[in-house]
């Protein structure tokens, strides 16, 4: 789990950043933490002035809008939209000003889950935030949560950095917290807990160790922060998790002499943007159940899934949406894209390619999922090697 080599050579090729900044960081029971959000304006400036290129991730916008609405923490999807609504304003105004006394003009973009899983409005979103880029803009990113529901929600800011941070191409995603990283036991409880510094990679036992549960202002536990920083790491992605409070934290994570936080290296086997994006952008909408020969033959042999090897079709799906893949065992092993609506998977699995068109009276390919559309998945939902 711990690995000390490729830390310094990690840190030494970032050109491309991703911060994002959580609640705890930015709020306080009183609302926004004014000074803490200039101070890191600071540090990010200084990242810009040093030659990179920076894409925030901001969450903040709910806490923020609770201390006006009164009331507590919203609960319902209502209140947390209401709140989002005011808190917005008032979190992009404290960023305008904090940047603007550095001579930095900053872009709101407001993300739902859905403006991600449509490959047109993914594309539409790159091109925007590398026009910004071009033109010196500081994009800062944070979820709609105005008119998000729960079909449509990431869940958290973390998942939507490692989505944004493979948008953007990154190099580096740093998911700053209250935390001063990855521990292997709990801070909290263990006063004698010893910091983790690298990861080389995460897997579901150490997923299975580390709580999910959130603080008062934010939504996700360090659970989803290991979860986006796998995601990240199939991209080819380094991330960092580090304690936003502390003064200098960003300077200090991209010393390659002083360090800070736990760096969690990128995979070895990266995934082309695209295949991230079916993996982890578009939310499957069905299942295909497969044999033990199909499932083999996708997993071991790089194979297209062919309709004589799918047992079953469930969900409602057109053609394009994502598909899970199932083994006999009932196991997700792949995603993927369909290419067939699932009546007319339905209808034509089991069968052999030679028959679709006249099962159907037309022919879209020989394959229910193109191998080119298509990614393994391991037990925690993640890439499991390069295709």
């Amino acid at each position: 789990m711990v690995e000390s080599g490729g830390a310094i050579a990690t840190l030494g090729r970032i050109r491309r950043v991703v911060v994002k900044i959580g609640s705890s960081v930015l709020a306080g029971t009183d609302g926004l933490e004014s000074r803490e959000l200039r101070r890191l304006a600071g540090e990010i400036a200084r990242l810009r002035n040093d030659g990179l290129s920076v894409t925030v991730v901001s969450s903040g916008a709910i806490a923020a809008g609770q201390t006006v609405l009164g009331g507590g923490r919203p609960r319902t999807i209502p209140q947390r939209q209401a709140a989002a609504s005011v808190g917005q304003i008032r979190l992009m105004t404290e960023y305008q000003r904090a940047f603007a006394a550095r001579g930095i003009t900053i872009a709101q973009i407001l993300l739902d889950a859905e403006d991600l899983s449509s490959r047109h409005r993914y594309l539409n979103a790159e091109h925007a935030l590398s026009a910004l880029q071009r033109g010196g803009v500081l994009p800062i990113v944070n979820e709609n949560d105005t008119v998000s529901v729960d079909e449509l929600k990431f869940g958290d800011n973390d998942k939507l950095s490692a989505l944004v941070a493979n948008l953007v191409g990154a190099d580096l995603l740093v998911l700053l917290t209250d935390v001063r990283g990855v521990f292997q036991s709990d801070p909290r409880i263990d006063p004698d807990a010893v910091l983790i510094p690298v990861l080389r990679r995460i897997d579901a036992r150490l997923l299975g160790r580390v709580s999910d549960g959130a603080g008062t202002l934010g939504t996700g536990g360090m659970r989803s922060k290991l979860q986006a920083a796998q995601q990240a790491a199939r991209a080819g992605i380094a991330t960092v998790i580090a304690d936003g409070r502390a003064p200098g934290t960003l300077a200090r994570i991209l010393d390659r002499d002083r360090g800070e936080g736990s760096l969690i290296l990128p995979a070895g086997d990266r995934i082309a943007r695209r295949k991230h994006w079916i993996a982890f952008s578009k939310a499957p909408r069905g299942a295909l159940h497969c044999d033990a020969g199909a499932a083999r033959a996708v997993r071991r042999g790089g194979r297209s899934l062919l309709p004589s090897g799918v047992t079953a079709v469930d969900g409602r799906f057109r053609r394009g949406d994502s598909v899970s893949l199932h083994d006999p065992a009932g196991a997700e092993f792949a995603r993927g894209l369909a290419a067939y609506d699932a009546e007319d998977a339905a209808r034509i699995a089991g069968r052999r390619s030679q028959e679709i068109e006249r099962i159907l009276g037309y022919d879209e390919g020989a394959a229910l999922v193109h191998r080119d559309d298509l990614v393994l998945v391991d037990d925690a939902g993640q890439a499991e090697r390069k295709r």
